[in-house]
């Protein structure tokens, strides 16, 4: 496979984006992750046991309470048609292997997951292959023991659009980040009972929470919409 540009000059770049990536954890508000419950049951009908995975973003950071977070906003559509009984297991710094960890504790038995995972394997220098080993390890995971008949995948977030990062940072993490995330669609199309999420956002000040990283809660409630479409489809 050819070098990409980005690998090419990531040596040459290496004190610009060494200094701005310091500055950028100095300067960077730290919002907590929300209030409130983290599992309940919501809505009539069939029931439907649903399992939400991953980073800051599944813990809903930039959002107040998990109400207006990515859990909030799904649930609540999925209640229109389901019984739900949800669950979040999600932490922010999380990489793919984290959530592995994480869920290989649980016993519990779901019918459809929601995972958001990669900025933190970006961030920390995580290889496509390996990123894509792991989400093949965690999809197995969730189809296999823990019971999952349908399964969304986030995309891996643009990061070259997190108004957070200056440039050349957020060139070269936005080509990683599309990279792990051309292998995240690779692994998901091998699972038959997996669909990739890919978020089309617009370019709106009003997406991205104060942090300059992180979704608002406008957001989260787009994210949720695409997932339950997804998650309906099975």
């Amino acid at each position: 496979m050819p070098v990409a540009a980005d690998q090419l000059l990531r040596l040459p770049l290496l004190p610009v984006l060494a200094a701005q990536g310091l500055s950028v954890r100095r300067k960077a508000q730290r919002l907590p992750e929300p209030i409130g419950p983290r599992q309940g049951r919501i809505g009539r009908g069939p029931r439907l046991r649903l399992l939400i995975a991953g980073d800051s973003s599944a813990a809903g950071v930039g959002a107040g309470t998990q109400a207006q977070a990515l859990s909030g906003h799904l649930v609540t559509r999925l209640a229109k048609h389901y019984a739900v009984e949800w669950r979040l297991e999600a932490t922010t710094g999380h990489r793919t292997q984290d959530t592995i960890d994480r869920l290989g504790e649980i016993n519990d038995q779901f019918d459809m997951a929601l995972t958001a995972l990669g900025v933190n394997d970006v961030t920390r220098g995580v290889t496509r292959q390996q990123f894509i080993t792991q989400q093949a390890q965690l999809l197995d995971l969730l189809s296999g023991r823990l019971g999952a008949r349908r399964i969304v995948v986030t995309a891996v977030p643009q990061m070259q659009r997190f108004p957070a990062l200056p440039q050349p940072l957020a060139w070269v993490l936005g080509r990683q980040a599309a990279r792990l995330d051309q292998g995240l669609q690779q692994v998901a199309d091998s699972f038959p009972k997996v669909r990739h999420l890919k978020l089309d956002l617009p370019d709106d000040p009003a997406l991205a929470a104060p942090d300059g990283y992180h979704p608002s809660p406008k957001a989260y409630a787009l994210w949720a919409e695409e997932a339950a479409r997804l998650l309906r489809q099975a």
